[in-house]
């Protein structure tokens, strides 16, 4: 039976993000990426699904997609991963903490979490590519890519990320993001390609310029 995915959609204040419960109801256990806010509503669906938490994928260090990291693998006795240049680079702690290199493929039960280095959001951003779905925290979004400001982030970076993505991934492939902007996590591959700005640059002096450029606002207008 293959994996369900249920989308959580946490806020705090401004922000909103997008963290997911990935189900697996035959072994009753669940894997959580990036969970963060609200952990009522968390715990709602680990009790609603009835399944317990095993292990918690952390798509980079930024605080809206670790916050609740630390209390949920104390409380389940959960491993949480995240890339080893992430971890490095940022200092991240995390009690269960367990580093990932470039491409590393882990087991959740029986099934194959291949893991995707994306710099440029931040220094050691990673994607994970599970079964027929691809978890890109704040990397690719349905409509637009990651913001490259900040310690460790490189618009250079970023546009090889996505050039990567563009020769690995299945068109047929679901992509879940940690945001929306409008869009309902999930859509396939195929629709960002068409649809998305920043997956139709070649170069990469374009792209960065783009990318960069100045006067852009609604960085934070997540839906």
């Amino acid at each position: 039976m293959p994996l369900r995915v249920y989308p959580q959609k946490v806020s705090w204040s401004f922000i909103k993000n997008y963290c997911y419960l990935v189900v697996d109801h035959e072994a009753k256990e669940a894997l959580l990426i990036d969970p963060a806010w609200e952990l009522n509503k968390i715990e709602s669906k680990l009790q609603e699904t009835e399944t317990r938490c095993t292990t918690i994928l952390l798509t980079h260090a930024h605080i809206d997609h670790v916050h609740l990291a630390e209390r949920l693998v104390k409380k389940y006795e959960a491993q949480v991963m995240m890339s080893k240049v992430e971890i490095d680079y940022y200092h991240f702690r995390c009690p269960g903490l367990i580093a990932l290199e470039e491409s590393s493929v882990v087991l959740f039960g029986s099934t194959e979490i291949n893991s995707i280095l994306t710099p440029g959001h931040t220094k050691g951003s990673m994607c994970f590519w599970i079964e027929n779905k691809l978890f890109t925290g704040d990397t690719l979004f349905t409509e637009g890519c990651g913001i490259c400001v900040g310690k460790g982030a490189d618009p250079e970076n970023m546009f090889h990320s996505l050039q990567q993505l563009k020769e690995m991934i299945p068109l047929e492939t679901l992509i879940y993001p940690g945001h929306s902007f409008g869009h309902r996590p999930g859509k396939r591959f195929s629709h960002l390609l068409k649809n998305n700005l920043y997956l139709h640059f070649q170069n990469i002096d374009e792209f960065v310029a783009y990318r960069m450029r100045k006067g852009q606002t609604g960085w934070f207008n997540f839906r």
